[in-house]
């Protein structure tokens, strides 16, 4: 069990238990949220919990502070007032404060001893506890402690001992012990806020749906409106100017054939601030606002198999995982509380034994104070507040990190390997051409009725070009059997008795064909019919607009950008050029995209890759940061670690901004958290006594361990302005 487990924000991975595992259905968005009486949220203690522990905790802390100081600062309103009752009033107030508001503490203090996995907790109820179990002993059997205890407190430590001392009690430390404990929760309390901030804003996403669609009855055409939960694909729904989407679909042309279109403002996916105009054949997404006329669509996906739920789910998933940079504070945290329980002991017995008179209460005060300020609390939020701060700020423009490892991954990555079809290009290509080959006596309409055939079950873009372009022209598709599909290599089916396949085009196919010269920018591939070779199809596939810049701006980032694609090479290297890449490696099967991803690794480069297709799977998955285009399969999405809800590489730019950005801000939080405990130990210890006479007091100590933890959420928080 790691270090950090039950420390900070940290504790969220390894004792979630209250936020889902799985979207809710998007007509009760509520169910996601915690009910009032649950004690944790996202593993930690949840705000309404906490909350009633801190106005107890603050409003009895008060009159402790005025009873310990009250006589020192305004001994005209305290000299009526007994010491031995001023300290039995403390000890009342401080009681509840220890045991009630700080409960939560006490419980993750004693699962650290009893799973010997020392946190925060450790050091923080230990030195509450030295304070308090002291203070009272003082107070209870302060006959049997020695003279030079109760006959008062020097000047140099009267200040923090409050005045009981003087009046034959050794001086009570009460005060530590109720002010340590409501700055601990309060610290935890705005951690706790910053972890719901973000997972509120992402859920707020699935009340964009509407509880409600107007479904069009089959029978008549007539509307309906019907709850959401009782949408099923292959619905028809009508959608209305001003009205989101309940669920995923595709847009439908009117009954008489015309094909309309919409515009969608989908910002609350993407990020894009400009509606997207889609036309008959698109598809839709749930959440999304219908700013114009009104439109028909078919239901595809619903529930939790929408865009908008998987998006749910997947910043749930990348919340709670853990990104290597994150070993380093579990690194940290496994030696470091140790430590300082070792330097509050030598503290402890140091002064005891080389001190004065009063040397061994100066040592305790000494060993609480090393206990407080050591609080690894910001070095415990260093990481994970950083990270769920950027990855809610990627979802809002459209980048999804599914696993927190992979925005380390892309800030480190040198070489940028892109896919061609789908992700360089629209990925939605047409076809250009159909050119017989062999003589063959077949009219082009029978060719591309073969060909769209045996490619319909495929859900390869370059067969869904042959499919509509078949469609388009009003042919009927053929009965299939026997279908397979080879990724990167291509089809072969049974089609009407005829053994039909497609696969990539040879040189000596190329060579037999009368072309132009604008094939070179053209996908090609062959037809061929029991064995023979029959036609050579073109598909054209026009580049992103978005690319051109995308690209300019990932090289100003330092990447090093190589082509990979299945595409002939004449098609990869036109296509390179005009967009001047670095590297091109064309006809590439799955295999040699991840042998290419190998080759270039082991030259020492860290590889991120982005793609679209079921070929780019075995790429994604060996790349150090696999990126799916969110228009993409299934199967490539499930295998990278971050996924472009558009589609585009402008999203890749933006998100290697965020994920440079993250993970300076957590080595900042890093930096200043280690480098604030190093220091405030030796002041604590009274490193500074011999040569100024001043130590610190243990109050003192918890108010410089809280700003220390507000400083670290306070640059982290930065990151929810970052300019993306």
């Amino acid at each position: 069990m790691n270090a950090k487990a039950t420390c900070c924000a940290s504790s969220a991975k390894a004792t979630h238990n209250a936020g889902p595992t799985a979207p809710a259905p998007q007509n009760q968005p509520e169910a996601a949220i915690p009910a009032p009486n649950e004690r944790v949220y996202m593993g930690l203690p949840h705000e309404r919990y906490l909350r009633p522990r801190l106005y107890v905790a603050a409003a009895l802390a008060l009159p402790v502070l005025a009873l310990s100081m009250g006589e020192m600062l305004a001994p005209w309103a305290f000299a009526w007032l007994p010491p031995t009752l001023n300290g039995w009033l403390q000890l009342a107030l401080t009681t509840p404060i220890f045991f009630w508001a700080g409960a939560p503490f006490i419980r993750r203090w004693w699962y650290s001893i009893r799973e010997r996995d020392t946190n925060m907790f450790t050091l923080t109820v230990t030195g509450t506890g030295a304070a308090y179990f002291y203070s009272a002993a003082s107070l209870l059997f302060s006959q049997h402690f020695p003279e030079t205890l109760r006959s008062g407190m020097s000047a140099m430590h009267g200040a923090a001992a409050g005045m009981s001392g003087a009046a034959g009690l050794p001086p009570l430390y009460f005060e530590a012990t109720a002010f340590i404990t409501a700055i601990v929760l309060l610290g935890q309390i705005i951690e706790q806020r910053t972890h719901s901030r973000t997972d509120a804003a992402i859920r707020g996403l699935m009340q964009l749906a509407p509880k409600t669609a107007h479904r069009i009855r089959a029978q008549d055409g007539s509307e309906e409106d019907v709850p959401v939960d009782q949408i099923r694909p292959g619905d028809l729904l009508r959608v209305r100017p001003g009205e989101s989407l309940p669920v995923d679909g595709v847009l439908l042309a009117e009954p008489n054939g015309a094909r309309i279109g919409a515009e969608i403002d989908e910002s609350m996916l993407t990020g894009e601030p400009l509606p997207v105009e889609k036309r008959a054949g698109d598809t839709l997404s749930a959440g999304t606002l219908n700013t114009t006329g009104s439109f028909t669509y078919r239901a595809e996906r619903v529930g939790s198999d929408t865009l908008l739920a998987q998006i749910v789910a997947l910043v749930e998933e990348a919340i709670e995982s853990e990104p290597p940079i994150a070993r380093l504070a579990d690194r940290v945290s496994a030696w470091f509380v140790p430590s300082v329980l070792g330097v509050a002991a030598l503290t402890f017995f140091a002064w005891g034994l080389l001190g004065n008179e009063h040397a061994w209460l100066f040592g305790l005060l000494n060993a609480v104070a090393v206990l407080i300020i050591a609080c690894p609390c910001a070095l415990g939020l260093a990481t994970p507040v950083s990270l769920v701060t950027g990855i809610g700020r990627g979802a809002q423009v459209g980048v999804l990190v599914k696993d927190a490892a992979a925005l380390e991954a892309l800030s480190g990555s040198t070489t940028l390997i892109i896919d061609k079809t789908g992700t360089l290009t629209e990925g939605r290509p047409t076809l250009s051409a159909i050119t017989p080959l062999g003589g063959r006596s077949e009219s082009e309409e029978s060719l591309l009725g073969l060909a769209a055939s045996a490619e319909a079950p495929s859900e390869h873009p370059l067969g869904r070009a042959i499919v509509a372009a078949a469609q388009k022209r009003g042919l009927s598709l053929l009965p299939v059997s026997d279908f397979h599909a080879t990724p990167g290599a291509g089809v072969r089916a049974t089609v009407a008795g005829r053994r039909v396949e497609i696969t990539r085009a040879s040189a000596e196919e190329i060579a037999a064909a009368p072309l132009d010269s604008s094939a070179n920018t053209q996908t090609l591939v062959c037809l061929r019919i029991d064995g023979a070779p029959a036609a050579l199809i073109a598909l054209a596939d026009a580049i992103k607009p978005s690319t051109p810049a995308a690209l300019a701006a990932l090289k100003a980032q330092g990447f090093h950008i190589i082509m990979a694609t299945g595409d002939r090479e004449e098609t990869a290297r036109t296509v390179a050029a005009q967009l001047g890449l670095d590297e091109v490696h064309a006809a590439l099967s799955p295999a040699d995209k991840q042998k290419l991803v190998r080759a270039v690794q082991a030259r020492g480069e860290r590889i991120a890759f982005a793609g679209d297709g079921l070929n780019d799977a075995p790429a994604l998955a060996a790349a150090n940061v696999g990126i799916a285009m969110g228009t993409g399969t299934g199967v490539a999405i499930n295998s990278a670690g971050l996924v472009l809800v558009k589609g585009d590489l402008a999203a890749l730019a933006r998100a290697s901004t965020l994920a440079r950005a993250t993970l300076r801000n957590i080595r900042q939080n890093l930096f200043w958290a280690f480098a604030y405990n190093s220091a405030g130990i030796p002041i604590a210890a009274g490193l500074l006594f011999p040569l100024t006479g001043w130590l610190l007091s243990p109050m003192l100590a918890s108010i410089a361990m809280c700003l220390s933890s507000l400083s670290v959420v306070t640059n982290a928080l930065r990151l929810r302005r970052l300019t993306l």
